[in-house]
């Protein structure tokens, strides 16, 4: 037993020195840097400041303009992609002859690089002649192209779509995969009680699906808080489309302000790891499902 115990932590200790360098140093080190006046256009005067960078984001209108972009952006990825890819996983799950087929299609958009997805999609939503401008005028729909990328409000629509795409795939193999799991003696049983597929659906499915639903929408959480290609594909670095992690950029390698995008990006974790919080407590926490017929 004990040499057991031994082989186990030798076994262990690769990974936990991975783990410490790749992970837990550069979580460490960014945090002190956060807390320095780390700006390399003034390399004699990185003195400690505390948490005057963190103060100085958070009483910025550049912060809250990003921060209200990217909580527009998750808010519609959140509703698009769980909405879209349930009704896909329930239309895969139905077994048919080119159901592989349409699963192979379907993977096809997450295996692309953010950076394609981005150009593929500003082909279509371009200002002048894309696509998409194409087919509204030509269906007579719009009489003048529609400046999609210019327009604050349109332009985070289209972000917001060109990363639910993106992501979809995932989150539908994955809610796929649950719904496979469910034992169809369970819906076998409930028809037998003359139950309808709506209240099958309710206390069956729904129910049962709660894990990888979790997952999902932590999964499209955390990439739409953390956009940053499909955002510079798209537009660039325009102000008034800057998402966070697009404003920590500017500040970080643009205006060579270490510190304050240290601190930036300690923000963007702390959002990021409360929405994981509670999508985690909220998901993983059973529930009673009572079944009147």
């Amino acid at each position: 037993m004990k040499q057991s115990k031994k082989t186990a932590f030798l076994l262990l200790i690769p990974a936990t020195l991975i783990m410490v360098f790749t992970v837990f140093l550069p979580i460490i080190t960014t945090f002190g840097y956060s807390l320095r006046n780390l700006n390399l256009t003034e390399p004699y005067n990185q003195k400690f400041v505390g948490f005057k960078n963190y103060e100085t984001v958070l009483k910025s209108e550049d912060f809250h303009s990003a921060l209200f972009n990217s909580v527009a952006v998750l808010v519609m990825v959140l509703i698009i992609g769980l909405v879209i890819s349930v009704l896909i996983a329930f239309a895969l799950n139905k077994k048919t002859k080119i159901t592989p087929l349409l699963t192979a299609i379907v993977i096809v958009p997450w295996a692309l690089p953010p950076i394609v997805n981005g150009i593929m999609w500003k082909f279509i939503f371009f200002p002048g002649h894309g696509l998409m401008n194409k087919l509204l005028m030509n269906m007579g729909l719009i009489q003048a192209p529609i400046s999609w990328i210019n327009n604050r409000g349109l332009f985070l629509f289209v972000v917001s779509l060109v990363i639910a795409w993106r992501i979809i795939p995932f989150s539908s193999i994955v809610i796929l995969s649950n719904l496979q799991s469910i034992p169809e003696s369970y819906y076998e049983a409930f028809k037998m009680e003359g139950s309808t597929r709506l209240q099958a659906f309710r206390y069956i499915t729904l129910p049962l699906i709660v894990p990888s639903l979790g997952v999902v929408l932590i999964n499209l959480t955390t990439t739409a808080i953390n956009v940053f290609d499909e955002v510079i594909a798209l537009s660039g670095y325009q102000f008034a489309n800057q998402t966070l992690l697009v404003y920590n950029y500017s500040n970080t390698f643009s205006f060579l302000d270490f510190g304050l995008g240290s601190s930036i990006s300690y923000i963007i974790m702390a959002i990021t790891g409360i929405f994981g919080y509670f999508y985690v407590r909220n998901m993983t926490v059973d529930k009673v499902y009572d079944y009147e017929k």
